[in-house]
């Protein structure tokens, strides 16, 4: 482990700096340059071999790391949350930093990031394209419902956003010119914004149906709640489902209770939220549907688990009783609604999982069991 150059680097819109560290001296070798990757790669090339990098994940994406790896250089990407900093540590500058990343590769205190191919990063781009279209469509919609309710203004029936309840926000009318024209631009921007995410999930569907995740995406929209735009999310979200178990899968979503224990004393508080935000709200928005009715699959479910293989259908059909049962469960114990849906997601999240991995591993006619939350 200790006959290789360690290097750490601190990596910026315009700027990098390296920190190298030779075990065999301890000489530490700093460089800071531009942050072109083949002046980062030059400068590495000086160490004699064998080297290995690490950076710390940010907005400067993968560029680097992918650029290095092509090149041959061991290069990873350390998760930014997981980066042991002391309490009383208190200056920290570009220098420090890329000591402190070479060291604690050194040491094998780094957690990996999983780096993902220039093809799959185009597929996450594109679904969070659609969360941000979908969050600000959510946002206008929510603007223009309270203008009505400040001006006392009530739609008088309970389901909204339907072609008849567009129709009858163009016929309000206001007195005064200019709070008429800023509703009509209201209401403008609500149409047009709901245009712009029906073409991009449109777009994800043509895309979903070839892309690499195409079957896990299949797969997981046997499941209750999980349609074409969250399959896709939720397959190029996490990408490799390999890397986890069915108890783990939970707690990379940040679903699991966060825990403050010493001694005899134990207790587990709100949920750590950790990881990917974008999945965990695909999960807790799907889990809702669990708590529908549900004696047997709908015809739109049935379409769906004909595109599956028979271990697949098993397994979907398995988890969508499963997770109703436990709705009814906690409906009956009468526990928050709120709290008991969090508990569903990440039980979801293990199904996914078991629908998921078999398929990355090519064990099509292997169901893996997963650990229940």
């Amino acid at each position: 482990m200790y006959n290789r150059t360690f290097i750490g680097l601190d990596v910026h819109a315009v700027s990098v700096v390296g920190c190298a560290l030779v075990p065999d001296t301890g000489e530490l070798v700093r460089m800071q340059m531009d942050s072109d990757p083949a002046v980062v790669l030059d400068w590495i090339r000086r160490f004699e071999p064998p080297v290995k990098a690490v950076y710390e994940s940010g907005p400067t994406g993968y560029v680097l790391a992918r650029f290095l790896r092509e090149a041959g250089i061991d290069c990873v990407v350390a998760a930014s949350s997981k980066l042991l900093r002391a309490p009383g540590d208190r200056i920290k500058t570009d220098k420090r930093d890329a000591r402190l990343l070479a060291e604690m590769l050194a040491l094998g205190q780094v957690t990996e990031v999983r780096v993902p191919t220039r093809e799959q990063e185009d597929l996450r781009d594109l679904s969070r394209l659609r969360a941000t279209a979908a969050k600000n469509l959510a946002h206008a919609r929510q603007h223009v419902n309270a203008v009505l309710l400040r001006h006392g203004i009530r739609y008088p029936k309970e389901t909204k956003w339907t072609r008849e309840h567009v129709l009858w926000l163009h016929r309000q009318c206001f007195d005064s010119p200019v709070l008429q024209f800023a509703w009509e631009a209201d209401v403008e921007q609500v149409e047009l914004l709901a245009a712009h995410l029906k073409r991009i999930d449109q777009h994800v569907e043509l895309v979903a149906r070839d892309c690499e995740y195409a079957e896990v995406i299949n797969a997981l929209m046997c499941l209750r709640g999980i349609q074409v735009t969250t399959g896709f999310g939720l397959a190029v979200e996490i990408g490799d489902w390999t890397r986890f178990t069915g108890a783990s899968i939970g707690s990379y979503v940040g679903l699991v209770p966060s825990e403050q224990s010493s001694g005899q004393s134990r207790h587990q508080g709100p949920i750590t939220k950790a990881g990917n935000k974008y999945t965990r709200k695909l999960l807790v928005e799907a889990a809702w549907q669990h708590r529908r009715p549900y004696a047997r699959p709908g015809i739109r479910l049935l379409r769906q688990l004909e595109l599956a293989g028979p271990a697949t259908r098993i397994r979907a059909l398995e988890g969508n009783r499963r997770l109703h049962h436990k709705w009814e469960v906690f409906d009956a114990r009468k526990k928050r609604s709120v709290t008991a849906n969090t508990a569903i997601a990440r039980e979801l999240a293990g199904w996914c999982w078991s629908l998921a991995t078999p398929l990355q591993q090519g064990e099509h006619g292997q169901g893996g069991r997963m650990n229940a939350a």
